[in-house]
């Protein structure tokens, strides 16, 4: 091998496994690592580290190669066999280590445990649940949903998990999420009152008790109309919206629309407008400008709740080629333009008189919601 030189592909390689027969394991290791340096996708270098690290006794790094070489041969069958035995040994050990850690209420080292076993088996459901049960009693709902979801993508028809899953879902207010696993709950349990009560509970959270088929087409929607940005609104916003303090605007087109009642919220508010002749016009078609005026006039509303908006571009510094100062709608666009919500093209145009696509229009408002959040 020595003879071979180092213009060989398999000079480091070859003395490596040389080196391994003759059981010196501290060479074998070096000219395996110079090796690759030199050839980081050759197979036999991470096979050879791998025997060396399993024959040394260090696991994690034997672990480390085999996930390598089954990256590039997955049929290898040493290196699945191997691979397969000390994955479930590591995740055994650590299981266990985490139980003991628990049962003498050491959380902190618990958690390092569970997740050393999630380290070698991702798909351990046992270690995700335990992770979200200490997380959950510790009230990080957000790091308690990060394993559930991974629990229910593993068995997504297990009844224990979703019931867990759900309600920790309620109890972060993500109610559409939450109201989706309560449906696939009630699907097992059709009778199940209590499961039918937290369903009935958070369609009126999200104001979809009577939500008719127009407010889930919406998202699909190549424009954008009144009535439709009225139903979103009161719908994403019906945590964060003030009560209305006075008496609903006289509105005299809206008696056959789907939306009334939230029309009759975002309009009380001033967030859409009702026009002189008390028509509300649910079927007109949002422009771009007219949405720019509708997110500043929401703004205002969330900041007298509390909410802080910061504008992330001085209003002088905003340059707009084809809306003039002079343009009804040209205070909201540069308010908005502000904000970082609504954005203009490269050569600076905000084209304010093309309609919204129901999509577009979704995303700008989850933008405000994301600030607020």
């Amino acid at each position: 091998m020595s003879k071979l030189g180092t213009e060989s592909p398999i000079y480091y390689v070859g003395l490596g496994y040389a080196s391994f027969l003759l059981n010196k394991l501290p060479e074998s290791e070096k000219f395996f690592k110079e090796a690759l340096k030199i050839y980081p996708e050759m197979t036999l270098v991470h096979l050879g580290l791998a025997q060396v690290y399993q024959k040394t006794g260090r696991d994690d790094l034997n672990f480390v190669q085999l996930r390598e070489v089954l990256k590039r041969e997955p049929d290898n069958p040493w290196a699945e066999q191997t691979y397969e035995t000390l994955k479930n040994r590591k995740t055994k050990e650590a299981l266990n280590s985490a139980k003991a850690y628990l049962a003498h209420k050491d959380t902190e080292k618990s958690k390092e445990a569970f997740l050393i076993a999630l380290y070698y088996s991702p798909q351990s459901t046992e270690a995700h649940l335990a992770l979200a049960d200490i997380y959950r009693k510790e009230n990080n709902i957000k790091s308690a949903l990060i394993h559930l979801k991974a629990a229910n993508s593993n068995e997504p028809k297990n009844k224990n998990i979703l019931i867990i899953y759900g309600e920790t879902l309620f109890e972060s207010e993500e109610y559409p999420r939450s109201l989706e696993i309560y449906e696939k709950l009630l699907d097992f349990e059709p009778e199940n009152k209590k499961i039918k009560s937290r369903i009935e509970t958070l369609k009126n959270r999200l104001g979809i008790f009577e939500l008719p088929s127009q407010y889930n087409a919406i998202l699909t929607s190549e424009v954008i109309s009144k009535e439709e940005i009225a139903a979103i609104l009161a719908v994403k916003f019906t945590d964060f919206l003030e009560l209305p303090s006075a008496q609903p605007p006289i509105i005299i087109d809206i008696g056959t629309s789907w939306a009334l009642k939230y029309i009759l919220k975002t309009a009380s508010l001033g967030i859409l407008d009702v026009y002189s002749n008390h028509t509300f016009q649910p079927k007109k078609i949002v422009t771009r400008a007219e949405m720019a005026g509708i997110l500043l006039r929401l703004i205002d509303c969330l900041k007298r709740k509390g909410s802080k908006f910061i504008r992330q571009l001085p209003l002088d510094k905003i340059q707009i080629s084809d809306v003039s100062p002079q343009n009804y709608y040209y205070q909201p666009i540069i308010q908005i333009v502000s904000y970082d919500i609504m954005t203009l093209s490269s050569d600076r145009v905000f084209n304010p008189d093309l309609p919204l696509s129901g999509q577009e229009s979704i995303r700008l408002l989850d933008i405000i919601l994301t600030l607020i959040k």
